[in-house]
């Protein structure tokens, strides 16, 4: 970038413009996965829109590259941009909460502990994800599933309005009534059309809820993931488990004998009565009796932020994903053999169910295009030390391939790896993709937002 150019941004923004030379910058440009060591030609932390809308405007007219940091979850890293600018939304993190509207308007910049600690003093939440170091706006963005998706929908499914700054530097307000072919391409078609700087979601009576962990043996794989898909599907929506495959972290609630022993299990969230939560669970016992069996009354905001500290900021990660409307008995062998071999202890794999509620909303109302999907499959290798990257990344990589056949053929766009191909997007939007490229021409022609799992413009 040229320096002129750099001092110009800092004279017309309110918040700092962070370049190569600037004590701040090996800190500004770290984010969530440590894989990933991208060199902006400078970070712009912005304070508000008007920052943004002047960010967009420098780096449109000097034929820059852009990127868009939210949370700084990005597996791949699509929030850094070498020698280009990374608009960070990080300062903007505020969340004001109407609780007899029962709304929640969030800045772009905001994690989904911000949005849970705000709306939980109200006894109120939104279906979001599960590690409340994520960012708001890029997992909305992409659909958003977690412990309330089967009993009140995928994030975008509550999702009201966005405000969003576009490609030529403009402002508009998304919604059903205002540029709704927006609106409905921000519901799971990504970061492709705009820069969200606030979102606005619908809030649901959320507060104390049933949490558990069960795990058995590694070796009991086939037998529990054989009773899960079979059980989960037609339990009551009240009733969440996502499965996993992974390794005991040392620690509570974990009895030290099983610390560090290869496991299966489930993760459950209850939001029906509490005082009936180990009477819903005791099914845990129809696949073989658990090595571990833990249920608490949880305040739903702490077991959003469970598993935070076993994974924080820093670490090396690889993940890719697939949706699945089954599980045949192929497909338990190999989460068998991948769950023995799981490579480093925090390396894993997650099932995450999306129907229930999310199965009630029309497949063309939004871009996500899985309605039909039963379950959102997440492969991901994990590990503090640099020296292990590669062998994280084949573990996660074989897995996925393995499975594959056995899939929907796409992937939940947040759990997209790096360099998976134009085809794989396609594969994700499915008979969404042209009217999304449509959309993309309407508000990005020149395909200025393409730090991304990217939907280039339609063409004519």
């Amino acid at each position: 970038m040229d320096t002129a150019v750099l001092e110009e941004m800092r004279t017309a923004l309110r918040g700092p413009v962070i370049g190569p030379p600037d004590s701040g910058y090996d800190q500004a440009r770290k984010i969530y996965n440590a894989m990933i060591d991208k060199r902006p030609a400078a970070l712009v932390p912005c304070t508000d829109t008007a920052d943004v809308m002047a960010a967009v405007a420098y780096v449109r007219d000097h034929g820059l590259e852009l990127a868009v940091r939210g949370g700084g979850h990005s597996g791949p890293g699509l929030c850094l941009v070498d020698d280009g600018v990374t608009v960070d939304l990080s300062p903007m993190r505020w969340v004001r909460v109407d609780p007899e509207a029962r709304t929640a308007e969030v800045g772009g910049g905001s994690h989904l502990g911000d949005l849970d600690h705000a709306t939980q003093a109200f006894g109120l939440a939104t279906p979001t994800g599960i590690i409340s170091m994520t960012g708001v706006g890029g997992l909305t963005l992409g659909g958003g599933h977690g412990y309330l998706t089967r009993k009140y929908g995928l994030t975008v499914d509550n999702l009201i309005a966005a405000d969003v700054v576009l490609a030529d530097g403009g402002f508009v307000t998304a919604s059903e009534t205002e540029h709704p072919d927006l609106f409905w391409a921000l519901r799971g078609g990504g970061g492709n059309f705009g820069i969200a700087t606030s979102l606005t979601y619908r809030l649901h009576s959320v507060g104390t809820v049933g949490a558990g962990v069960t795990v058995w043996p590694v070796d009991s794989t086939r037998e529990v993931l054989g009773w899960y898909r079979e059980f989960l599907p037609a339990a009551p929506e009240d009733v969440y488990g996502f499965f996993a495959v992974l390794v005991v972290p040392p620690g509570p609630p974990f009895p030290e004998e099983l610390h560090g022993r290869k496991v299966c299990g489930i993760v459950w969230c209850c939001t029906g009565d509490p005082a009936r939560l180990d009477e819903t669970l005791s099914v845990v016992n129809a696949p073989g009796r658990p090595a571990f069996h833990f249920t608490t009354p949880m305040p739903y905001d702490a077991l959003q932020s469970m598993f935070d500290e076993l994974i924080p900021t820093g670490y090396q990660w690889y993940w890719r994903g697939d949706f699945f409307d089954h599980i045949p008995d192929a497909a338990l062998d190999v989460h068998l053999e991948y769950g023995r071999n799981i490579p480093t202890p925090l390396s894993l794999m997650h099932l995450y169910p999306i129907d229930g509620a999310a199965h009630r909303v029309a497949p063309d109302d939004t871009a996500w295009s899985y309605r039909d999907a039963l379950w959102s499959g997440v492969f991901a290798g994990v590990d503090p030390d640099p020296a292990n990257a590669e062998t994280i990344r084949q573990w996660c990589v074989g897995y996925q391939e393995e499975l594959h056949p056995y899939s929907m053929g796409g992937s939940y766009v947040n759990f997209m790896g790096s360099g998976e191909g134009e085809e794989r997007v396609r594969a994700t939007y499915r008979d969404h993709y042209d009217r999304l490229a449509r959309v993309k021409r309407t508000y990005d022609p020149d395909n200025f937002f393409h730090a991304n799992q990217n939907i280039e413009p339609a063409r004519g």
